[in-house]
């Protein structure tokens, strides 16, 4: 059994300080860094004139403050399970910008994004959370109805592979790459939290599904192993 959403929340609660430091916090994710910088980027160069960030997932806010550095003194809702995170996330992003700051804790399935709400969205390391065809569709649809138009999306996550042998290739690159980082009971570590928590889906069939849902134009920013940063635009 796949770890419920309450047990999610509560490992992230008990995390606040390392994940509030990206180096840390992040170490485990092939590129984080990197990640983090080309979806700040794009958000920046693709929705020049935005007024208002929804960071889905926000964690202890990095990517909301590395947003802000590109496109300054915006207006940012923040969204995560964990009150802790979320608390974190709010005080950081209100010593960022002069725009409003607003909190909802919660899961991104069961939050009413409204309509033409928000410029830009991010989404970084918490779609592959989500379990059934019915809550990928249900939430790209919500990030579509969300955004004004010309508005973006942009997304760094875990994926997965549709080709098997390819599946087990890339399991086996990450588990060096994690052993290389620490040692091979950290790459155990990691891959016993994945299989209990994580079901992510492969970049093509999360590239065909914001298509599918209304998004004008996709875009892959960069992929490592089993990590992606893509994004979309709405016409």
């Amino acid at each position: 059994m796949k770890s419920t959403t309450d047990e999610i929340r509560q490992r992230f609660d008990a995390d606040v300080e390392r994940f509030s430091n990206l180096e840390t916090g992040q170490s485990a994710t092939v590129d984080a860094p990197l990640a983090m910088q080309l979806v700040a980027d794009a958000a920046a160069a693709a929705t020049p004139g935005a007024h208002s960030l929804l960071d889905v997932g926000c964690g202890a806010g990095n990517y909301t403050l590395k947003v802000l550095s590109g496109l300054p003194n915006l207006d940012v809702t923040l969204v995560d399970l964990s009150r802790p995170m979320l608390d974190r996330a709010v005080e950081r992003a209100k010593a960022a910008t002069q725009g409003k700051v607003t909190a909802w804790q919660g899961d991104i399935r069961e939050i009413e994004l409204g309509v033409e709400q928000f410029d830009v969205i991010v989404a970084a390391a918490v779609l592959h959370h989500l379990r059934t065809d019915d809550d990928w569709e249900q939430v790209f649809s919500a990030f579509h109805r969300g955004l004004r138009p010309g508005g973006s999306v942009w997304i760094f996550d875990l994926v997965d592979s549709s080709v098997p042998a390819v599946r087990q290739l890339m399991q086996r690159r990450y588990g060096e790459y994690l052993t290389q980082l620490k040692d091979a009971s950290y790459r155990d570590h990691v891959f016993a939290y994945v299989e209990k928590e994580d079901t992510p889906r492969p970049l093509t069939y999360q590239l065909d599904l914001l298509r599918a849902v209304g998004f004008a134009q996709t875009e892959v920013l960069h992929m490592n192993v089993c990590f992606a940063a893509f994004g979309a635009v709405k016409a």
